[in-house]
Order: C-alpha cells, then sequence, then structure tokens
C-alpha cells in the first residue's frame, strides 16, 4: 500500500511539473517581449532546474530510509 502511494505520488509530480509552468517577474518580463519559441524555453529551463532538489530530497530520504532499516537489523 505504502509503495502505491508513492509511486501515485511521483508520477503526479512528474506529470503536473510538465502542465504547470511558473516564471518569475522578471522572466515574464523578458518571455513578454519575445516569440513562442523562447517563451516554451523558458518554461522548460525552469522546470529543469526545479526537478534536481526533489531529487536531491528524495535521494535523501532514501539513504536515511536505508540507515535506518540496517539499524533495526
Amino acid at each position: 500500500m505504502y509503495k502505491k502511494k508513492v509511486l501515485v505520488l511521483f508520477l503526479l509530480m512528474f506529470f503536473t511539473s510538465k502542465v504547470s509552468f511558473s516564471q518569475c517577474a522578471m522572466c515574464k518580463a523578458v518571455v513578454e517581449n519575445g516569440d513562442v519559441s523562447m517563451a516554451q524555453g523558458v518554461n522548460n529551463g525552469i522546470t529543469y532546474l526545479m526537478v534536481f532538489p526533489y531529487l536531491l530530497v528524495g535521494l535523501l530520504f532514501f539513504v536515511i530510509y536505508r540507515y535506518k532499516k540496517n539499524a533495526k537489523d
């Protein structure tokens, strides 16, 4: 049951990041003066940069989980 919840949460985070694009005020001002392909590139860059903190936090939780699991044995 726990694995299913984690899988659903991961898939939800992965697929919603493709749909919901966000921009800071400066990025938005630059993109409004450009063309559509530049705006799409900025959105993809923001999404790309957003993925790494989630991966690092996930890796940290995995290492803590494995450490505690091995400590019990």
